[in-house]
């Protein structure tokens, strides 16, 4: 029998950027109307091997081949044209566009020099039955689009080329339960079609859904390849991290103390309707539900960032309708936001001054900053959640996005709050990375501290928390003690199920 010839083929690719070698021999195939999981820990080269493969770089060495046939694109256009799609985790959509405009955005078909309007909207009706999703109308604005719904705009826009290879960067990373569970009906389409797609997600249950065979990279380099059939998942870890997990949600011993924050039937603006709730010193407690519900704006309207409605909230048995965040930030209360690009970190800023922002005070003297003592800080704290950079002056935007959301976490440890809101504190970070987050978290409890949680990741609430409540339609549930739950109660309880 003839040996299929691999729709993707990349040997020896490396690439260095000044003294930091970012790939070094890296391997990768993928075979027709395969999904490939590209699996590594945060700055393992994932993103620079995918920004090769789409044009944004050029390697060093090494040779890639595409259907059989040398291939190295000048720049992202190309790319697109030779039929490689990316789709990335942040989305590049044009939101004031339409979805027939927004998916043709570049190849508009023109005759004369002028935009056949017709043939543009038949191209795309026939990329849109493809996805059979309710909401993709060629008309529609893309910005009154639903995340999954915009998610699949970028699918579309990857039909529309005739796309090869289609690269999904985190895919469900800002999808509610119910998106995430259609992408592999998306990706089963893509694959009758003969399209390869890589698929790149820190969700080890996702790629075993979804993934045929796997590679792993480590510090720039390939270590693994192999049919995820016959790989576990502790397997996989160790590959990523280059040792044993043998836990992926350490426990850390921690007791819970006396009620730090409480909650009265308060309420938004929009969201939430009503939410009451006790968080003791030295508890970690989380919040369930679907997006949408209302869980984000609970976190914001207690920190000040939302306006509070009605209720009453609690801090240290002083009672308020609402404080803003430097208020908050005096009441020892810290947020880690889910926007971190928005709101977690100022990108062109350094990775010492992000975390050492708001701590400005403990580093200046005569009102002028001791660089030393600032570095100093910024050292300990980067240490103690093990954030991986070239060097603290580095600009934070040169992060993976990981490792920039460690440096978020580090900063309310630099503030020293007391009550921890954590808004979805591990989305994109690798496995190994998280498993260290979660061991820092419960060491932050069993020093007294107290966290409130949201997480879409119900797993992960069922491994980290004490005490988990879900939120349903703008209103928090019951608490209950986390063993009292099961992973399928709390997606009944975020459905409204009986």
């Amino acid at each position: 029998m003839a040996e299929v010839t691999a729709q993707l083929a990349m040997r020896g690719v490396s690439k260095r950027f000044g003294a930091v070698q970012a790939l070094h021999e890296v391997d990768l195939s993928v075979q027709p109307g395969e999904v490939h999981a590209l699996i590594g820990e945060n700055g393992a080269g994932k993103s620079t091997l995918m920004r090769i493969l789409a044009g944004a770089l050029a390697a060093d060495s090494g040779r890639i081949e595409l259907a059989g046939q040398p291939y190295a694109p000048p720049d992202p256009h190309a790319a697109r044209h030779a039929g490689v799609a990316m789709i990335y985790q942040e989305l590049s959509l044009a939101p004031h566009l339409s979805v027939e405009e927004d998916i043709l955005l570049g190849i508009e078909p023109r005759r004369f020099g002028l935009l056949r309007r017709s043939q543009l909207r038949q191209r795309a009706h026939q990329v849109l039955e493809l996805l059979q999703h309710a909401e993709l109308t060629p008309a529609r604005k893309v910005g009154a689009l639903s995340p999954g719904a915009r998610q699949l705009v970028e699918v579309a826009r990857a039909l529309a080329t005739d796309a090869r290879v289609v690269v999904m960067d985190e895919p469900t990373s800002a999808l509610a339960s119910h998106e995430v569970e259609r992408l592999p009906e998306v990706v089963a389409r893509l694959r009758t079609r003969g399209v390869s797609v890589i698929f790149i997600s820190h969700v080890l249950e996702e790629l075993e859904r979804i993934a045929d065979r796997y590679t792993v990279l480590r510090d720039g380099r390939s270590v693994a390849t192999g049919s995820l059939a016959g790989t576990t998942r502790a397997q996989l870890v160790e590959a990523m991290v280059g040792r044993s997990l043998s836990e992926i949600f350490p426990r850390v011993e921690h007791s819970i103390g006396a009620p730090v924050l409480e909650l009265r039937a308060l309420a938004g603006r929009r969201l939430p309707h009503e939410a009451s709730c006790v968080l003791r010193r030295g508890e970690i407690f989380g919040i369930a539900g679907l997006m949408g519900a209302g869980r984000s704006e609970l976190l914001r309207a207690l920190f000040g960032l939302e306006p509070i409605a009605a209720g009453e909230v609690r801090v240290a048995a002083a009672s308020d309708r609402g404080h803003p965040p430097w208020i908050r930030r005096q009441q020892r209360i810290g947020l880690v936001s889910e926007q971190r690009k928005e709101e977690g970190v100022a990108l062109a800023l350094s990775v010492t001054e992000n975390l050492t922002l708001p701590v400005l005070g403990r580093v200046s003297r005569a009102g002028l900053v001791r660089p030393r003592a600032q570095r100093a800080l910024a050292q300990q704290h980067c240490d103690a959640l093990g954030v991986r950079c070239a060097d603290l002056s580095q600009p934070i935007a040169a992060l993976s996005g990981g490792n920039q959301q460690k440096v978020a976490l580090a900063r309310l440890l630099a503030c020293d709050a007391q009550i921890l809101l954590l808004d979805e504190p591990t989305r994109g970070i690798d496995v190994g990375s998280k498993a260290e987050i979660y061991r820092r978290i419960g060491e932050l409890a069993r020093g007294g501290k107290a966290v409130l949680m949201v997480s879409s990741h119900l797993p992960e609430l069922l491994g980290v928390c004490d005490t988990i409540a879900v939120m349903r339609r703008g209103r928090l549930g019951a608490a209950r003690p986390v063993q009292a739950w099961t992973q399928a109660e709390l997606m009944q309880e975020a459905l409204g199920d009986a």
